[in-house]
């Protein structure tokens, strides 16, 4: 009896196959900076709980939170950003970020928000 030339490969089943999506889907769950922050020195912030991964290039901070929240826990990751911002440069949070490190997010975004820094 000779194989079917059409038929996939025993190893590519069906649930091999998505173990696979997943793994590539879940290895790209990891931090990076926003283009404009290539570069940047990243700084690993916790405060009241919450983590941030702050990325900071110049006087400009890219915060990203950590992790899973529901809608309620989200009401203090704001005010927690641009804290986490200024541990984390050691400069002054000015407002949000502008020209090429302005954020392409919504206002009120609690996973992501960049901001301009006054540093000494």
């Amino acid at each position: 009896m000779q194989a079917d030339p059409i038929a996939p490969a025993p190893f590519l089943s069906t649930p091999v196959l998505f173990v696979l999506v997943l793994a590539v889907l879940l290895s790209a769950c990891g931090v990076s900076p926003a283009p404009p922050f290539f570069g940047a020195t990243r700084h690993d912030v916790t405060l009241q709980g919450y983590r941030f991964a702050v990325l900071v290039k110049g006087e400009n901070a890219e915060v990203i939170r950590l992790g899973y929240l529901t809608r309620a826990q989200r009401r203090a990751v704001p005010g927690l950003m641009i804290v986490a911002a200024e541990q984390a440069s050691g400069c002054k949070v000015t407002g949000p970020a502008v020209g090429i490190y302005r954020s392409p997010s919504l206002p009120g975004d609690t996973g992501e928000a960049r901001f301009a820094l006054k540093c000494p």
